[in-house]
């Protein structure tokens, strides 16, 4: 396992992360909780030390579901959440990063993952309703109180990061990364290269397109978010294609998968920090951090990059 310094921090994170969005059992269809726990035990024998979920990720039973898989181990890894969804009873969810919502989801997955401190706790989206002065003073307050150790962001855009940063020290960023999305390269990479921040790729294998597991048009079980993905969309159907045959016939050239390849290519990237993929049984880990042991050629990556051009606008 690959491992590298997160920002300006002391922790130091295997460049491939577990992520618990599917663990959750919401979202990407019904899992088997115990399953999900030998994958996580699995995972830790794998090198893998960096576990980011988030609190509305099966409206806490994913941070339910890691906290006990983890068990006395909790403290020897890396664990990352997020706040800023929040949600009714009804299952409605609406974005909230209020300074009382940053109390109340903080103590709450405190709870579920059995932690005093968090190590890097993440804002899972902007607030358009709520100033980043406001949630920058909560998550202050809660920094010094003990309860989180780093301050991390998700899915903002290049002038967020430039606001927040004015306000309060974030080490991390993570937004959508893949061959399919390369929208981060248009400035957001840079951004996290200027002030030294980890940036952590999620969905990095375009929510399962990328493994040649699944073909255009696909339809999933029941209430699974794919069926709605644009990655399974008929959108670029030819580019799409072809950049698949590409991946096939660089991954027999080195014996490895689709998902591999995809991966190794991220992880190629001197700018990513970590990439985050979603697993949730123990042959997904064994597959998934098989991309540590070795690396695509220059002439390889850039073959993926120019296959994989037209998707540099992060559209599809």
């Amino acid at each position: 396992m690959e491992y590298t310094k997160l920002g300006l921090t002391d922790l130091e994170v295997s460049r491939i992360g577990f992520g618990c969005w599917a663990i959750g059992g919401h979202g990407y269809g019904k899992v088997d909780d115990n399953e999900s726990i030998e994958a996580i035990k699995k995972a830790l024998d794998s090198g893998i030390n960096f576990f980011d979920t988030a609190d509305v990720y099966g409206f806490g039973h994913s941070e339910e579901i890691l906290g006990k898989a983890l068990g006395t181990q909790r403290n020897d890894v890396i664990i990352a959440t997020k706040f800023g969804i929040n949600w009714k009873e009804n299952g409605h969810t609406f974005k909230d990063c209020s300074a009382k919502r940053v109390v109340k989801a903080l103590e709450n997955s405190l709870r579920r993952l059995k932690l005093e401190t968090i190590p890097l706790y993440q804002i899972h989206w902007p607030d358009p309703n709520t100033t980043l002065q406001e949630t920058m003073g909560a998550l202050i307050d809660c920094q010094k109180s003990g309860k989180i150790k780093y301050i991390g962001s998700s899915n903002f855009n290049v002038g967020l990061i430039e606001q927040i940063q004015e306000i309060g020290r974030i080490e991390s960023l993570q937004s959508s990364y893949n061959l399919l999305n390369r929208f981060v390269e248009k400035g957001i990479l840079q951004c996290c290269h200027k002030f030294s921040m980890a940036f952590m790729a999620h969905s990095p294998l375009a929510h399962g397109f990328l493994s040649g597991k699944y073909k255009i048009g696909h339809k999933f079980l029941e209430l699974d978010m794919r069926n709605e993905s644009s990655y399974f969309s008929r959108e670029h159907l030819k580019e799409k294609n072809q950049l698949l045959d590409k991946m096939e016939k660089i991954g027999e050239r080195y014996g490895k998968t689709f998902s591999q390849v995809a991966l190794r290519w991220l992880l190629d990237n001197s700018m990513v920090t970590c990439v985050v993929v979603g697993l949730k049984n123990i042959n997904q880990v064994k597959e998934n951090t098989a991309p540590t042991d070795w690396r695509l050629s220059s002439e390889d990556f850039e073959d993926l990059c120019i296959q994989s051009q037209m998707f540099a606008t992060g559209d599809s």
